[in-house]
């Protein structure tokens, strides 16, 4: 959070998984979240976002960062926590970089395609899950704060 907001982060805000979003989130996820609410910071048009998903078999927990202008973009990502045995690769700036200033479709889906990892594909699906999701998340704050 301190990378994110310039050594000053805003107190952590709260958005609750409404039925209204659920079906959304389940269709970027795969699955249901098993979350009632998701903690965020926002402040100056950025959100930040810390959110977990099971790659093979151990969660990845990402730190994401959100810009808003116009749309939501997505301004980096970080893991912050690999569990897996085999791909941390997806760690690397190399592969985390394909996801910098990504949007979200009209069908939930970024708007570039993200290259895979020979022997990481599912932590490279589990990275792009959580990347729609902080773009999801994000665009239903509304208008950034000032």
């Amino acid at each position: 959070m301190s990378e994110a907001f310039a050594g000053d982060p805003p107190k952590p805000k709260v958005l609750w998984i409404t039925k209204k979003l659920r079906p959304t989130v389940r269709e970027i996820m795969g699955h249901n979240l098993n979350r009632l609410r998701v903690r965020y910071w926002r402040r100056d048009g950025r959100s930040a976002w810390v959110l977990e998903e099971v790659g093979k078999e151990r969660p990845i927990t990402v730190g994401l960062i959100v810009r808003r202008d116009s749309d939501s973009r997505l301004e980096s990502i970080h893991v912050l926590e690999y569990r897996e045995s085999r791909g941390d690769e997806v760690r690397q700036a190399f592969f985390r970089d394909q996801f910098t200033g990504a949007t979200l479709t009209r069908e939930q889906q970024l708007d570039r395609p993200i290259d895979g990892i020979s022997g990481a594909s599912l932590s490279v699906r589990a990275m792009t899950k959580l990347a729609r999701l902080a773009l999801f998340f994000d665009k239903q704050l509304g208008q950034p704060l000032k």
